[in-house]
Protein backbone atom coordinates (compact mmCIF):
# COMPACT_ATOMS: atom_id res chain seq x y z
CA UNK A 1 0.00 0.00 0.00
CA UNK A 2 2.77 2.41 0.96
CA UNK A 3 4.63 1.58 -2.21
CA UNK A 4 1.56 2.44 -4.31
CA UNK A 5 1.15 5.77 -2.43
CA UNK A 6 4.74 6.88 -3.08
CA UNK A 7 4.47 5.90 -6.74
CA UNK A 8 1.28 7.99 -7.09
CA UNK A 9 2.87 11.02 -5.40
CA UNK A 10 5.90 10.73 -7.65
CA UNK A 11 3.75 10.72 -10.78
CA UNK A 12 1.73 13.77 -9.60
CA UNK A 13 4.96 15.67 -8.86
CA UNK A 14 6.27 14.99 -12.33
CA UNK A 15 3.03 16.18 -13.87
CA UNK A 16 3.15 19.38 -11.79
CA UNK A 17 6.74 20.09 -12.76
CA UNK A 18 5.93 19.52 -16.40
CA UNK A 19 2.93 21.87 -16.18
CA UNK A 20 5.07 24.53 -14.53
CA UNK A 21 7.66 24.22 -17.27
CA UNK A 22 5.05 24.59 -19.95
CA UNK A 23 3.57 27.67 -18.22
CA UNK A 24 7.02 29.22 -17.88
CA UNK A 25 7.71 28.55 -21.53
CA UNK A 26 4.47 30.19 -22.58
CA UNK A 27 5.19 33.15 -20.31
CA UNK A 28 8.65 33.49 -21.80
CA UNK A 29 7.19 33.38 -25.28
CA UNK A 30 4.67 36.07 -24.39
CA UNK A 31 7.35 38.20 -22.82
CA UNK A 32 9.52 37.76 -25.92
CA UNK A 33 6.66 38.84 -28.14
CA UNK A 34 6.00 41.91 -26.00
CA UNK A 35 9.56 43.19 -26.33
CA UNK A 36 10.34 45.37 -29.35
CA UNK A 37 13.66 45.39 -31.04
CA UNK A 38 15.22 48.83 -31.28
CA UNK A 39 17.81 49.12 -34.05
CA UNK A 40 20.60 51.37 -32.89
CA UNK A 41 22.40 53.36 -35.56
CA UNK A 42 26.01 52.57 -36.33
CA UNK A 43 28.91 54.95 -35.82
CA UNK A 44 29.25 55.53 -39.57
CA UNK A 45 25.56 56.40 -39.90
CA UNK A 46 25.78 58.75 -36.92
CA UNK A 47 28.73 60.49 -38.55
CA UNK A 48 26.77 60.94 -41.79
CA UNK A 49 23.84 62.42 -39.85
CA UNK A 50 26.15 64.89 -38.12
CA UNK A 51 27.62 65.92 -41.48
CA UNK A 52 24.14 66.44 -42.98
CA UNK A 53 23.12 68.38 -39.87
CA UNK A 54 26.15 70.63 -40.34
CA UNK A 55 24.89 71.45 -43.84
CA UNK A 56 21.46 72.28 -42.41
CA UNK A 57 23.03 74.46 -39.71
CA UNK A 58 24.73 76.52 -42.43
CA UNK A 59 21.33 77.12 -44.01
CA UNK A 60 19.82 78.08 -40.65
CA UNK A 61 22.66 80.55 -40.00
CA UNK A 62 22.21 82.21 -43.39
CA UNK A 63 18.47 82.41 -42.84
CA UNK A 64 18.81 84.08 -39.42
CA UNK A 65 21.38 86.51 -40.84
CA UNK A 66 19.12 87.47 -43.72
CA UNK A 67 16.02 87.84 -41.55
CA UNK A 68 17.74 90.08 -39.01
CA UNK A 69 19.20 92.55 -41.51
CA UNK A 70 17.50 95.32 -43.48
CA UNK A 71 19.40 94.95 -46.77
CA UNK A 72 16.76 93.08 -48.76
CA UNK A 73 16.29 95.83 -51.36
CA UNK A 74 18.00 99.14 -52.17
CA UNK A 75 16.13 102.13 -53.62
CA UNK A 76 18.26 104.94 -55.02
CA UNK A 77 17.24 108.33 -56.35
CA UNK A 78 19.16 110.04 -59.18
CA UNK A 79 22.32 111.51 -57.69
CA UNK A 80 21.80 114.90 -59.36
CA UNK A 81 18.18 115.25 -58.26
CA UNK A 82 17.63 118.82 -57.03
CA UNK A 83 21.21 119.88 -57.84
CA UNK A 84 22.34 119.41 -54.24
CA UNK A 85 25.67 118.14 -53.00
CA UNK A 86 23.92 115.22 -51.33
CA UNK A 87 21.53 112.52 -52.51
CA UNK A 88 19.34 109.98 -50.76
CA UNK A 89 18.82 106.26 -51.04
CA UNK A 90 16.85 103.77 -48.96
CA UNK A 91 17.17 100.13 -48.04
CA UNK A 92 14.80 97.99 -46.02
CA UNK A 93 13.99 94.43 -45.05
CA UNK A 94 11.18 92.60 -43.28
CA UNK A 95 11.15 94.64 -40.09
CA UNK A 96 12.60 98.13 -40.67
CA UNK A 97 13.84 100.53 -43.31
CA UNK A 98 16.65 103.08 -43.47
CA UNK A 99 17.15 106.27 -45.47
CA UNK A 100 20.78 107.24 -46.08
CA UNK A 101 22.10 110.63 -47.17
CA UNK A 102 25.32 110.39 -49.18
CA UNK A 103 27.71 112.94 -50.64
CA UNK A 104 27.57 113.19 -54.42
CA UNK A 105 31.35 113.72 -54.54
CA UNK A 106 31.90 110.22 -53.08
CA UNK A 107 29.80 108.51 -55.76
CA UNK A 108 31.34 107.05 -58.89
CA UNK A 109 31.04 109.63 -61.72
CA UNK A 110 29.79 106.92 -64.10
CA UNK A 111 26.98 105.99 -61.74
CA UNK A 112 23.69 107.79 -62.39
CA UNK A 113 21.88 106.85 -59.18
CA UNK A 114 22.76 107.50 -55.57
CA UNK A 115 24.80 104.83 -53.86
CA UNK A 116 26.07 102.31 -53.12
CA UNK A 117 24.93 101.90 -49.56
CA UNK A 118 28.45 101.17 -48.30
CA UNK A 119 29.53 104.79 -48.79
CA UNK A 120 29.83 106.96 -45.66
CA UNK A 121 26.83 109.12 -44.83
CA UNK A 122 24.01 109.73 -42.40
CA UNK A 123 21.43 107.01 -41.83
CA UNK A 124 17.94 107.23 -40.32
CA UNK A 125 16.34 103.85 -39.55
CA UNK A 126 12.81 103.20 -38.28
CA UNK A 127 10.82 100.03 -37.69
CA UNK A 128 7.75 99.49 -39.82
CA UNK A 129 4.36 100.04 -38.23
CA UNK A 130 2.83 97.00 -39.93
CA UNK A 131 2.98 95.01 -36.70
CA UNK A 132 1.80 97.73 -34.28
CA UNK A 133 -0.67 100.22 -35.70
CA UNK A 134 -1.09 98.61 -39.14
CA UNK A 135 0.05 101.70 -41.03
CA UNK A 136 1.83 101.61 -44.36
CA UNK A 137 5.28 103.09 -44.78
CA UNK A 138 6.07 105.88 -47.22
CA UNK A 139 9.46 105.74 -48.95
CA UNK A 140 10.26 108.48 -51.45
CA UNK A 141 6.55 109.29 -51.95
CA UNK A 142 5.82 105.62 -52.55
CA UNK A 143 3.53 103.59 -50.30
CA UNK A 144 4.18 100.01 -49.29
CA UNK A 145 1.60 97.23 -49.45
CA UNK A 146 1.34 96.07 -45.86
CA UNK A 147 -0.45 92.82 -46.77
CA UNK A 148 2.43 91.65 -48.92
CA UNK A 149 5.03 92.77 -46.40
CA UNK A 150 3.20 91.01 -43.58
CA UNK A 151 2.85 87.84 -45.67
CA UNK A 152 6.60 87.80 -46.37
CA UNK A 153 7.38 88.26 -42.67
CA UNK A 154 4.93 85.51 -41.59
CA UNK A 155 6.39 83.06 -44.12
CA UNK A 156 9.87 83.81 -42.81
CA UNK A 157 8.78 83.24 -39.21
CA UNK A 158 7.07 79.95 -40.12
CA UNK A 159 10.25 78.88 -41.87
CA UNK A 160 12.27 79.67 -38.75
CA UNK A 161 9.83 77.62 -36.65
CA UNK A 162 10.22 74.61 -38.95
CA UNK A 163 14.00 74.96 -38.70
CA UNK A 164 13.83 74.77 -34.91
CA UNK A 165 11.57 71.70 -35.04
CA UNK A 166 13.88 69.97 -37.51
CA UNK A 167 16.91 70.71 -35.34
CA UNK A 168 15.13 69.26 -32.29
CA UNK A 169 14.34 66.07 -34.24
CA UNK A 170 17.99 65.66 -35.24
CA UNK A 171 19.13 66.30 -31.66
CA UNK A 172 16.76 63.59 -30.40
CA UNK A 173 17.92 61.18 -33.10
CA UNK A 174 21.55 61.64 -32.10
CA UNK A 175 20.86 61.48 -28.36
CA UNK A 176 18.64 58.38 -28.55
CA UNK A 177 20.73 56.70 -31.23
CA UNK A 178 17.73 55.85 -33.44
CA UNK A 179 16.97 56.91 -37.01
CA UNK A 180 13.21 57.26 -36.44
CA UNK A 181 13.40 61.06 -36.11
CA UNK A 182 15.18 61.56 -39.45
CA UNK A 183 11.97 61.48 -41.49
CA UNK A 184 10.17 64.27 -39.56
CA UNK A 185 13.42 66.25 -39.55
CA UNK A 186 13.69 65.98 -43.33
CA UNK A 187 10.08 67.13 -43.70
CA UNK A 188 10.71 70.14 -41.44
CA UNK A 189 13.86 71.24 -43.27
CA UNK A 190 12.40 70.83 -46.76
CA UNK A 191 9.25 72.72 -45.78
CA UNK A 192 11.40 75.41 -44.19
CA UNK A 193 13.39 75.87 -47.39
CA UNK A 194 10.22 76.10 -49.47
CA UNK A 195 8.77 78.72 -47.11
CA UNK A 196 11.98 80.74 -47.32
CA UNK A 197 11.83 80.84 -51.11
CA UNK A 198 8.15 81.78 -50.99
CA UNK A 199 8.99 84.61 -48.60
CA UNK A 200 11.52 85.98 -51.11
CA UNK A 201 8.97 85.82 -53.92
CA UNK A 202 6.30 87.61 -51.87
CA UNK A 203 8.80 90.26 -50.82
CA UNK A 204 9.74 90.87 -54.44
CA UNK A 205 6.05 91.38 -55.23
CA UNK A 206 5.85 93.91 -52.42
CA UNK A 207 8.78 95.82 -53.94
CA UNK A 208 7.05 95.84 -57.34
CA UNK A 209 3.88 97.12 -55.68
CA UNK A 210 5.86 99.85 -53.92
CA UNK A 211 7.46 101.07 -57.16
CA UNK A 212 4.14 101.12 -59.02
CA UNK A 213 2.40 103.23 -56.36
CA UNK A 214 4.02 106.46 -57.65
CA UNK A 215 6.23 107.31 -60.62
CA UNK A 216 6.84 111.02 -60.13
CA UNK A 217 10.49 110.47 -59.16
CA UNK A 218 12.46 107.72 -60.94
CA UNK A 219 14.05 105.17 -58.65
CA UNK A 220 16.74 102.62 -59.26
CA UNK A 221 16.11 99.42 -57.28
CA UNK A 222 18.02 96.20 -56.77
CA UNK A 223 17.81 93.27 -54.39
CA UNK A 224 20.66 93.33 -51.90
CA UNK A 225 22.84 90.76 -50.12
CA UNK A 226 20.25 89.83 -47.48
CA UNK A 227 18.08 88.31 -50.19
CA UNK A 228 21.11 86.37 -51.44
CA UNK A 229 21.61 84.95 -47.95
CA UNK A 230 17.97 83.99 -47.60
CA UNK A 231 17.78 82.42 -51.08
CA UNK A 232 20.96 80.42 -50.46
CA UNK A 233 19.56 79.34 -47.11
CA UNK A 234 16.40 78.00 -48.77
CA UNK A 235 18.39 75.92 -51.27
CA UNK A 236 20.72 74.58 -48.56
CA UNK A 237 17.81 73.64 -46.28
CA UNK A 238 16.06 71.72 -49.06
CA UNK A 239 19.33 69.93 -49.87
CA UNK A 240 19.84 69.07 -46.19
CA UNK A 241 16.30 67.70 -45.96
CA UNK A 242 16.95 65.45 -48.97
CA UNK A 243 20.11 64.17 -47.29
CA UNK A 244 18.12 63.22 -44.20
CA UNK A 245 15.61 61.36 -46.39
CA UNK A 246 18.45 59.34 -47.95
CA UNK A 247 19.92 58.56 -44.52
CA UNK A 248 16.49 57.45 -43.24
CA UNK A 249 16.11 54.80 -45.94
CA UNK A 250 16.45 51.18 -44.70
CA UNK A 251 18.87 50.44 -47.55
CA UNK A 252 21.78 52.22 -49.16
CA UNK A 253 20.72 53.91 -52.41
CA UNK A 254 24.28 53.73 -53.70
CA UNK A 255 24.28 49.95 -53.47
CA UNK A 256 20.94 49.81 -55.27
CA UNK A 257 21.94 52.15 -58.09
CA UNK A 258 25.56 51.10 -58.63
CA UNK A 259 26.22 47.51 -59.78
CA UNK A 260 28.10 45.24 -57.40
CA UNK A 261 31.60 44.39 -58.51
CA UNK A 262 32.59 40.77 -58.44
CA UNK A 263 35.49 40.11 -56.13
CA UNK A 264 36.94 37.60 -58.57
CA UNK A 265 37.30 40.26 -61.26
Amino acid sequence: MWSNFFVQQDEEGRIGVAGTGQGGGLGGMKGGRGQRRVHRMSDSQEGKIKLAFLVAIIGVTLMVLGMGTEFWVELAQPKNLGGNQTCQMAHYGLWKGCVRTLWVADIDPERESCGPVELPGESNCTYFKFFTSGENAVIFKRTTDKNLNLAAAVLALLSLTMMVMGSLCIAMALSKGVAFFLKPASFCFILSGVLVLLSVLVFHQSVVSLLSSDDSVPLHHQLSWSVSCVGSAGAILIFGGLLFIILALPFSPWKKCLPHKNSAT
